[in-house]
């Protein structure tokens, strides 16, 4: 740990002393605990972030863009069941906009079974090891890859512990940590939020690229055999993990770097925008186009940039080594302008009621200008893209529409496996093939991942048979409808 001499000078050389003008009044254990924040920061990276987040402050700038044989799911089962596939979830960021103080994923939006977005994604995961065991015969493991922040990692292993990690080995679920980097005033000074704290924040999804570096990680892959990684981030409830469909198009194309999109459903929606800048693919943020360039639109009516991001990445361990290695540092800063608590030149604890500080992140995506072969991949919104951010009441992105997006995704694959629906008195529920985006199905029905990973195998479970509403097909369930056949 550094001395308060050393640390003193490493902040006067990055114009921050004002960090330790409280240090007469703290006790030894604050002392240690702001040396320890103090040691993380490297005097020369402290500088630029600094000068950074102060010129984005008061600079804006305008872009000028334009957007630029096996089957693929056999393909992709294949390198799942050789061990070279695994997956890498982003859940560094806290649950503030939802309303809740514990990590995301242990969100239950209020399925019939209860579960919570781990659990479901937990369970997806075993169901496509399986789905490849038996395509070609051997037992395999997608191992997964949970970057959590300083916020998230105690939570998340606790969790993942007392739910004895949802039947996956404990030794496949790598949990690890990103960067936290200090949250500036629009002054260009570090905000501390107590009088021996720097008010810190994550460095963003993008901080994934050295945290797979300090962390190791690139080795561990390695050690495994992982050649291809699914990334995807924690919130959205209809994620298909190691998506074998996304795998095999990615491998078959010779990709080393790839998205899934959606097609956006109006201009203004608060979606990246894939397309290429100066012939180089990347994502625009919704924030920093431009309102007339959202609303272009080509001869047919259709919007010119309409490839929604949806954070769901492939990447080739080869491609994610070389970034790491050689162009980590060159990833653009975001600026995020937040409410920042702080505590004045007095020591007094300040709540802000209006912005007051600049949070700088880096985003995952910013590396696909660095890639020698990128695709895209286009997915139905309503099968693959349904995130959870808002708590109720907002108009979008609520535990209501993900818990609404998943039942009326199994309430169609039911209805396609030949089942209908009862209600409470035994009267047939009319079957309705096709829903408006905010409105419910006519019955209730959950299927476990399980018992099926996207709606495969379920005709020997429910053809021909008339379910009373509401209706969860787990695994005993299944059973059941099997020896009732």
């Amino acid at each position: 740990m550094l001395s308060f001499e050393e640390a003193k000078a490493r902040l006067e050389t990055a114009g921050q002393s004002h960090v330790l003008q409280f240090w007469a009044e703290l006790c030894a254990e604050e002392r240690d605990t702001i040396l320890e924040e103090i040691s993380q920061l490297q005097p020369e990276e402290l500088l630029e972030h600094c000068r950074s987040s102060l010129e984005v402050c008061v600079k804006v700038t305008k872009k000028h863009f334009r957007c630029g044989v096996m089957k693929v799911q056999e393909l992709g089962l294949l390198q799942i069941s050789r061990g070279r596939v695994a997956v890498l979830l982003l859940a560094g960021g806290q649950g503030t906009r939802l309303g809740v103080s514990y990590p995301k994923g242990m969100y239950n939006v209020g399925l019939p079974s209860g579960k919570t977005l781990y659990q479901l994604q937990a369970e997806r995961i075993q169901k496509v090891q399986e789905l490849a065991k038996v395509k070609h015969g051997c037992k395999c493991t997608v191992p997964w890859y949970i970057m959590t922040s300083e916020f998230t990692l105690g939570p998340t292993e606790n969790f993942f512990k007392d739910n004895e990690y949802f039947g996956l080995c404990p030794s496949n679920v790598v949990m690890f940590e990103q960067r936290m980097i200090p949250a500036v005033g629009f002054d260009g000074k570090i905000i501390l939020e107590k009088k021996s704290k720097i008010a810190m924040a994550p460095d963003g999804n993008g901080g994934l690229y050295r945290a797979l570096v300090d962390n190791k990680i690139l080795e561990d892959m390695e050690r495994r055999g992982v050649e291809y990684l699914h990334v995807y981030c924690v919130d959205n409830i209809l994620v298909k993990l190691a998506d074998p469909d996304f795998i095999g198009f990615c491998v078959n194309k010779g990709a080393d770097c790839g998205a899934k999109v959606v097609d956006k459903a109006y201009p203004a929606e608060p979606v990246g925008v894939v397309c290429r800048v100066d012939g180089l693919y990347q994502v625009i943020e919704y924030s920093e186009i431009q309102p007339e360039t959202s609303e272009l639109r080509g001869p047919g009516g259709e919007l010119l940039f309409s490839a929604g991001n949806i954070c769901n990445h492939f990447f080739t361990l080869g491609f994610l080594k070389e970034v790491a290695e050689k162009f980590e540092c060159q990833l653009k800063q975001h600026v995020a302008i937040k409410k920042v608590a702080f505590v004045d030149g007095e020591g007094n604890l300040v709540k802000p009621t209006k912005p007051n500080g600049i949070k700088m992140e880096k985003f995952v995506f910013d590396v696909f200008q660095f890639s020698k072969k990128f695709v895209a991949f286009e997915v139905l919104r309503e099968e693959e893209f349904s995130p959870l951010k808002n708590a109720d009441g907002a108009p979008l992105d609520t535990p209501t529409t993900a818990r609404r997006s998943l039942l009326v995704q199994h309430y169609r694959w039911a209805l396609a496996a030949g089942a209908s629906f009862l209600d409470e008195q035994d009267k047939p529920i009319p079957s309705k093939h096709s829903m408006a985006p905010n409105e419910d199905p006519p019955a209730i029905c959950e299927i476990s991942p399980l018992v099926s990973y996207f709606g495969e195998g379920l005709e020997r479970f429910l053809e021909q048979k008339k379910l009373k509403s509401p209706f969860l097909l787990d695994e005993n369930e299944a059973k059941n409808l099997v020896q009732t056949t």
